[in-house]
């Protein structure tokens, strides 16, 4: 079947990728590739962060999370690594999507830190990753915007548009929320450890390893979808002492990151016609998206 996947983050890659596995001839369109798109910003590692509906984003996750950690075992270049993962929340209620998860109760990460829910962590790094992706794929990108998904040739159109979905499906229920992140040298943090801390929802906090840096986040709140995303340095002043006030040994900031998460309240997987429509998933794209591209193939070839 011929298929054209619109949108080269890892969302629309892995769609491709998964799609090309199967047996399909796959065109990859997007508007924008490498460091121009939002998941280059993504702090990247397993969490379903702000994202629904439950029960299919569980599973969703746990078929991502089986596939990255193979990749980590077996294509260690792909820059994919398993962190000890640990999120702070209020109370003992075991978190909603570790359905399909072993978590435990465990001491804080750091000293002075709660008790939180420890779990195993899959982290792909974006700038080893996403062109990981990329170069297993038959198909070259092409690179322009589309204006109208009828008009893309094929048997199937897929839309991993992200935030341009928003325009191309003609759904408001997909909207733009500001995140920024600080990039520091690692310091004294513990490279294999990663740590949420959700118990402010209007001043969350994230420390993500990668190979020789850390990911300091985060912020999480509405912004216009068309007006392009600014640095702020009060928020990353915050994000610092944060992580300082955790107990976390960062070193000094070396960059500020901006970008938009395409969120809805529920991911669009579905099928309309010859569209197939994938996109909505927030923060949790890398988290999500080999689930997801296996729900696409079954909607193509069904």
């Amino acid at each position: 079947m011929d298929v054209t996947v619109v949108g080269a983050g890892v969302i629309g890659l892995t769609t491709a990728l998964v799609l090309e596995e199967r047996g399909h001839r796959v065109r990859l369109v997007a508007a924008a590739t490498g460091d121009a798109i939002t998941s280059s910003v993504a702090g990247a590692v397993w969490f379903p962060y702000r994202v629904g509906p439950p029960a299919r984003v569980a599973a969703w996750a746990a078929r991502t999370r089986a596939w990255l950690e193979a990749i980590a075992r077996a294509e260690p270049h792909a820059g994919v690594d398993v962190l000890v993962g640990y999120e702070i929340t209020h109370g003992d209620d075991r978190p909603w999507w570790a359905a399909a998860v072993e978590v435990t109760r465990a001491p804080a990460p750091v000293a002075g830190a709660p008790p939180a829910w420890r779990f195993a962590a899959p982290r792909a790094q974006p700038s080893l990753f996403l062109p990981f992706l990329a170069a297993r794929l038959r198909a070259p990108i092409e690179q322009r915007v589309v204006v109208e998904l009828a008009r893309e040739a094929g048997d199937v159109v897929v839309n991993c548009a992200g935030l341009g979905a928003r325009s191309l499906a003609g759904d408001h229920a997909l909207v733009a929320l500001f995140g920024q992140v600080a990039i520091a040298a690692p310091g004294g943090a513990d490279l294999g450890v990663t740590i949420t801390d959700d118990r402010d929802p209007d001043a969350i906090f994230y420390v993500i390893p990668r190979r020789g840096e850390l990911v300091l986040g985060g912020c999480s709140r509405p912004h216009p979808p068309d007006a392009a995303p600014r640095v702020e340095p009060e928020l990353t002043a915050r994000i610092v002492a944060q992580a300082r006030a955790l107990g976390v040994l960062v070193g000094d900031v070396r960059a500020e990151r901006v970008g938009l998460r395409p969120f809805r309240t529920e991911v669009r997987l579905e099928r309309d016609g010859r569209i197939v429509h994938n996109y909505g998933h927030g923060g949790a794209g890398f988290t999500l998206c080999r689930g997801c591209a296996e729900e696409v193939v079954a909607l193509v070839e069904g």
